[in-house]
């Protein structure tokens, strides 16, 4: 990208990388709902399902629970 400090360019790619693991624990009929979801709708890594949609449920629970002043 012309015009764009290649530093600051480096600052945000660092900062979207993912270096904390999770591990969930899943029962079978979990395990067998997500399986049935990427035969149908074939996401394109199932990691990246599953990250999207904890991180979805997370930021719309934070949003709807913002301190109020009164």
């Amino acid at each position: 990208m012309p015009g764009v400090d290649p530093g600051y360019l480096d600052k945000q790619r660092q900062a979207l990388l993912h270096r904390h693991r999770q591990v969930i624990y899943l029962n079978d009929m979990e395990r067998e709902a997500i399986d049935e979801y990427c035969r149908r709708f074939n996401p394109r890594a199932r990691s990246v399902l599953l990250r999207e949609a904890i991180m979805q449920r997370i930021l719309d629970e934070l949003d709807q629970s913002h301190p109020t002043l009164f």
